[in-house]
């Protein structure tokens, strides 16, 4: 049960009667626990909601299209509290923070729910059979799966969680009841890559087609690993080896299977300097906001737009400054080349910002901070400067680090705009179209 914080003016569930402070019980007849319980029943034409309303059982019926909203709300995006993770993974990111950061920072979620609703990875562990099935029964699709490795007892050493290799049952069930999976294999060198690797690539094609496609990326390695399990960064020459390992699987299961199926992240390719693939090579880019295929895919929407500017828009008389992250430096200084090559006017500058909040290897444009992008002071940045909104936290509001945009913006004394990661508008923000 839920209590209602909102009911919008005018909506189908005011016309009902239904009032803010009412306790959500039952629609259909079936119990409303969370969000995902409400969204799938809430989907048919005819509904009967079960309300308590002080020592009061109440029921409103309401009629509407199917999948249309009543104009309820709830205190919280899930109806209920998010799921802690039980693990201890021994490459888990949050136990590698700095300390002194926001309290939100330090929580790990493991929750099915925000796996349907927002693409995080689960690792299984946290669900029951009975959680299985609900999944099953209300077609919630995809899942994304934190596998990491398919042999249990290294599953459980990885994890440290005595479940963790038990619950690798509900792949198949999953899969068996036509579950769109994705899964993610990270990475940590000398556990489970070589032998360990093809062992679970191999295990993991029993689940084709369910299973459409699996990442494989690199354990982060901050520089606040003190205490932790003793994690080591791939050479460059060992990423070339995982992605002739993981590209050779792939090229076998797109024999097989007409998919490639396995990828290796973008971050593999420029540790190791080895070329991006081509566009056609990722697919549907099912994994891209996991860093697979971006890089491509950035390059592909830039060129694409500047095929499309007339020599009008081309024509412009301004100096912009980019900051970027070390991974993604090499692909934005190479399109700044480009632009400024054929815009004469445009002058832009691409600054490698070295990620020293996090440090260790953390190279991504996403985790810079505010007080990385702070070493830019004294900079001629231009009229203005572009940054990736990946820098934001969720809310859109601060670094990572806590600092806010316009104090950024005061300490370099610079304009700052955002933008969103597309290759197409990063090419007009750096001409200045559409602000």
């Amino acid at each position: 049960m839920v209590t209602i914080t909102s009911v919008l003016p005018s909506s189908r569930a005011a016309k009902a009667g239904i009032r803010t402070g009412d306790v959500l019980l039952e629609i259909n007849g079936c119990e409303i626990r969370d969000v995902l319980d409400y969204r799938f029943r809430l989907a048919d034409e005819k509904v009967v909601l079960k309300l308590h309303r002080g020592a009061e059982i109440i029921e409103a019926v309401i009629e509407k299209e199917t999948y249309d909203d009543v104009g309820l709300e709830f205190e919280t995006p899930l109806m209920d509290r998010k799921q802690r993770c039980e693990n201890g993974c021994i490459f888990c990111f949050i136990d590698q923070n700095p300390k002194g950061m926001r309290e939100s920072i330090y929580f790990k979620d493991d929750d099915s729910r925000l796996s349907f609703l927002h693409g995080n990875y689960i690792t299984l562990t946290n669900l029951k059979k009975e959680d299985v099935d609900r999944i099953i029964e209300m077609h919630i699709s995809p899942v994304n799966v934190s596998i990491h490795t398919t042999n249990p007892e290294l599953r459980v050493k990885m994890m440290k969680n005595k479940r963790a290799g038990e619950v690798l049952s509900y792949l198949g069930d999953l899969a068996s009841a036509g579950t769109k999976l994705r899964g993610q294999i990270v990475l940590c060198r000398g556990i489970n890559d070589g032998a360990e690797l093809d062992r679970t690539m191999r295990d993991l094609t029993a689940y084709y087609p369910a299973l459409d496609s699996v990442s494989v990326v690199p354990a982060g390695l901050t520089g606040h690993r003190e205490g932790l399990y003793p994690l080591e960064p791939f050479t460059a020459d060992e990423c070339r080896d995982v992605i002739r390992q993981v590209t050779g699987f792939g090229d076998e299961c797109e024999k097989k299977f007409g998919e490639r199926i396995f990828f290796a992240s973008d971050e593999f390719y420029v540790k190791s300097g080895t070329p991006l693939p081509d566009f056609d090579f990722w697919g549907d880019f099912t994994q891209i906001e996991n860093g697979v295929g971006m890089l491509s895919s950035f390059i592909h929407e830039f060129r694409f737009m500047s095929e499309t500017l007339s020599d009008e828009e081309l024509s412009v008389s301004r100096h912009v400054s980019v900051a970027t992250g070390e991974a993604a430096y090499g692909t934005v200084k190479m399109l700044a080349a480009e632009l400024s090559d054929a815009a004469k006017g445009l002058k832009v500058d691409v600054y490698k910002v070295k990620n020293e909040f996090f440090g260790g290897e953390v190279t991504v444009t996403g985790l810079l901070t505010g007080t990385d992008l702070s070493s830019l002071a004294g900079c001629d940045l231009g009229d203005e400067l572009l940054l990736s909104r990946t820098m934001l936290r969720a809310e859109g509001d601060l670094f990572l680090d806590g600092m806010a945009p316009a104090e950024l913006e005061e300490k370099l004394g610079v304009k700052i705009k955002f933008t969103e990661c597309d290759g197409g508008e990063f090419l007009l923000a750096l001409l200045g179209i559409g602000d």
